[in-house]
């Protein structure tokens, strides 16, 4: 049930990711508070959701 939870929330992100894709970094904080909720669990991380995590540490720490 978590882990259908965390899904839905998850899919949420991408919602507002498509309507606002200018804020990227609630965007990254939200998608890492939920991967450490699913690590926390010990579930499998979704490699598509691990990746874009990556993407999204470089593309903000570089500087502007």
């Amino acid at each position: 049930m978590v882990f259908e939870q965390l899904k839905l929330e998850i899919a949420m992100l991408f919602s507002e990711m498509e309507n606002q894709p200018e804020d990227k970094w609630e965007l990254h904080e939200a998608l890492r508070e939920k991967l450490d909720e699913l690590r926390s669990f010990g579930m499998p991380l979704p490699q598509d959701l691990v990746d874009l995590e990556k993407k999204l540490d470089q593309e903000l720490a570089k500087p502007k």
